[in-house]
């Protein structure tokens, strides 16, 4: 008889300890974009060891923060989908990204700061948002809620307001305008109105 194997209890503290080190640092970077990663580690409740076999350097934790939120940025369009009617869904998933958009602001200079320097990685490309978008475009298209041949590239330049907001401030109510202005435009001629 094998003995039972203990790897995926460990696997799933694996997963929690690495998104809540996540989730410490993007609040830790947010607000300090030079944040020391010990700071980070023992408010996330993990030992350096820990830390460091997740996030080698800072560069790789500024670097994973940056593409997690993206990701579920991008995860949250197939889900509001399923769940809700595609005008509300991308409504919603729109609020989200004005989220994103405001946590990105908060961690420009730490991402800057990472990849300024000769030899520093290159930033994520913005793909699983824009597919994403996509998703929703053609999904509120084919239910005749939004006007005809909206492409990500359409949406993205309406909404570039969102990254003039400032993040320190009450950006909630303004975005929100904003965003109401953007679907009132999607609409206007759609087939369905």
């Amino acid at each position: 008889m094998s003995q039972p194997k203990k790897d995926a209890p460990a696997r799933s503290d694996a997963v929690r300890n690495r998104e809540r080190i996540l989730l410490v640092a993007m609040a830790e970077l947010t607000e300090r974009p030079d944040a020391p990663l010990s700071t980070i580690a023992r408010k996330a409740g993990v030992g350096q060891g820990t830390f460091y076999r997740n996030f080698p350097n800072r560069e790789s934790l500024v670097l994973e923060i940056y593409r997690y939120e993206m990701q579920q940025v991008a995860d949250a369009a197939t889900e509001l989908l399923h769940t809700r009617d595609p005008g509300t869904a991308l409504r919603e998933w729109m609020d989200r990204l004005a989220r994103f958009a405001m946590t990105k602001a908060g961690l420009a200079d730490a991402i800057r700061l990472v990849t300024s320097a000769p030899g520093s990685p290159d930033k994520p490309g913005p793909a699983p948002v824009a597919e994403a978008a996509g998703t929703l475009l053609r999904a509120n298209e084919e239910a005749g809620v939004i006007r005809p041949g909206v492409t990500p590239d359409d949406f993205f330049l309406a909404i570039a307001g969102l990254w003039q907001l400032d993040p320190q401030e009450e950006w909630q109510p303004r975005a929100a305008r904003l965003l109401d202005l953007v679907m009132d435009g999607l609409r206007a001629g759609a087939p369905g109105r």
